[in-house]
């Protein structure tokens, strides 16, 4: 199970692994106070790419396009969140005020895609790593 949370609120108990997945440390928060499993920047939106959308709500579909297409050439790194996610829950940390626009929310989105085949229709089903695995094309 993926959930999405604001790492600016408190943790709880149910979270399970905590996975920030923003480039830059969330301003203001400590590392004891924010309790992050893991700072996964390389699944992050580019630096460039962030900076383009600045949570501007108009541009968040084409930040989507731009960013789904930045996760599928880091496969690697998706299956694993998936293969986490199908093990335990996995919390994905964001600092965005605007979770449904947030990058957090399209990583969820993929990650789910991965867990349900959607980014290899008609590979071998072997779990999510071979699902993401290299050589794979995404529908």
């Amino acid at each position: 199970m993926i959930r999405l949370w604001r790492v600016y609120d408190p943790p709880s108990s149910s979270d399970g692994v905590r996975i920030l997945v923003d480039r830059l440390w969330p301003r203001g928060l400590t590392k004891e106070r924010a309790r992050v499993g893991a700072w996964r920047r390389d699944l992050a939106p580019s630096d460039g790419l962030r900076r383009w959308y600045g949570h501007d709500p108009a541009r968040f579909t084409r930040f989507r396009e731009r960013y789904r297409l930045e996760l599928l050439q880091r496969r690697e790194a998706l299956a694993t969140i998936a293969i986490q996610a199908e093990r335990t829950t996995v919390t994905l940390l964001y600092a965005a005020k605007d979770s449904s626009r947030s990058n957090a929310a399209v990583l969820r989105e993929l990650i789910e895609e991965v867990l349900g085949g959607g980014i290899a229709k008609g590979r071998s089903g072997r779990g999510p790593a071979a699902r993401a695995g290299r050589g794979t094309r995404a529908s």
